[in-house]
């Protein structure tokens, strides 16, 4: 019998989910400095744990030919850089939940609480044809326990 290694994994605490990174070599350009798409997929990783904490299986609804959720929109901004070995923490709040979307806003921290870039998501639920459609209503469910009150 092997044992698994940990796997990385972040945690909720009431609204806010928070998911630590650390910048590596392969995310940096030659100064050292964290490449601006890093974030977008420092964002995703962080989305998508929260949607797993909160124990939503994208996978089983993807395979079952129902749907998958999809960015929609997103606005970004660079605040601080990062660079080689920073720890990085990326919080995330659901700030508004429609039948078919949720927007997420989504803050990087430098392990010293700098705040490094922040970026606000539409993610949408669609169907296999692309189309808009209302998310599964246990994972509307789950998302109403930690949406900021009053944006549900």
């Amino acid at each position: 019998m092997t044992s698994h290694p940990a796997y990385p994994a972040g945690q909720i605490d009431g609204h806010l989910h928070r998911f630590a990174v650390r910048a590596y070599f392969e995310d940096t350009d030659l100064s050292g400095v964290v490449y601006h798409a890093n974030y977008l997929r420092w964002f995703e990783r962080a989305r998508s744990d929260f949607v797993r904490l909160l124990g939503i299986d994208q996978r089983a609804v993807n395979e079952a030919g129902e749907g998958a959720f999809a960015v929609a929109d997103l606005t970004i901004r660079y605040a601080a850089p990062a660079r080689l070995d920073d720890g990085v923490l990326i919080e995330t709040t659901c700030e508004d939940l429609r039948a078919a979307s949720c927007r997420m806003h989504q803050k990087a921290f430098r392990e010293d609480g700098l705040l490094l870039s922040e970026a606000r998501f539409r993610v949408g639920f669609v169907a296999p044809d692309g189309r808009p459609r209302r998310m599964p209503e246990a994972w509307r469910a789950a998302f109403k326990t930690i949406a900021i009150e009053g944006h549900s």
